[in-house]
């Protein structure tokens, strides 16, 4: 089966198979490691999230779009967060 793909503004989005939503929520943020393991689980974070991966259209550069229902669950994952 293909995959959906969601096209916004900024990004062209493919969902994550682990997403429990597929809603792309207003705080964003983009991982330029397309390859690095997130693991939002482990965060303890409070509201909804969902992981993409995701092609930045402004230079086509590949990663990762991480969307958060709340904007300290976004604060958080900036703070927490290394590639590794």
């Amino acid at each position: 089966m293909a995959t959906q793909t969601i096209q916004t503004a900024h990004y062209k989005l493919y969902p994550s198979p682990r997403n429990t939503v597929r809603n792309v929520f207003e705080h964003q943020v983009f991982v330029p490691h397309p390859y690095a393991l997130i693991d939002l689980d482990v965060m303890e974070l409070a509201g909804k999230t969902t992981l993409f991966g995701a092609c930045r259209l402004s230079d086509m550069k590949m990663g990762q779009v991480v969307t958060f229902e709340l904007a300290s669950d976004q604060a958080k994952f900036e703070r927490l967060f290394t590639p590794d």
